[in-house]
């Protein structure tokens, strides 16, 4: 498998948890060169994928929204999700 095949099966939580880890391992400047370059690439791949995931989830927070519309059906508009 790939390792943009990799990403991609992961769901949000655990891309966002690996992402976490390769920033804490990068921030303690304990990893050789070669390897905190891998490492930091694999984290933008990481943080795209969570970007894209959120995004998928914004828009099916605006579909609800907009299918939850008045005594006609119709949108009320669009709210934004407060996520805590």
């Amino acid at each position: 498998m790939s390792e943009a095949a990799d990403i991609q099966s992961l769901s949000f939580e655990q891309a966002l948890a690996e992402l976490e880890q390769i920033v804490a391992r990068l921030e303690s400047g304990q990893a050789p060169l070669e390897d905190s370059i891998r490492m930091y690439e694999r984290g933008a791949a990481l943080k795209a994928h969570c970007e894209t995931r959120l995004e998928a989830a914004r828009l099916r927070v605006e579909k609800i929204v907009m299918g939850a519309g008045g005594a006609a059906g119709g949108p009320q508009g669009v709210e934004p999700a407060e996520f805590t």
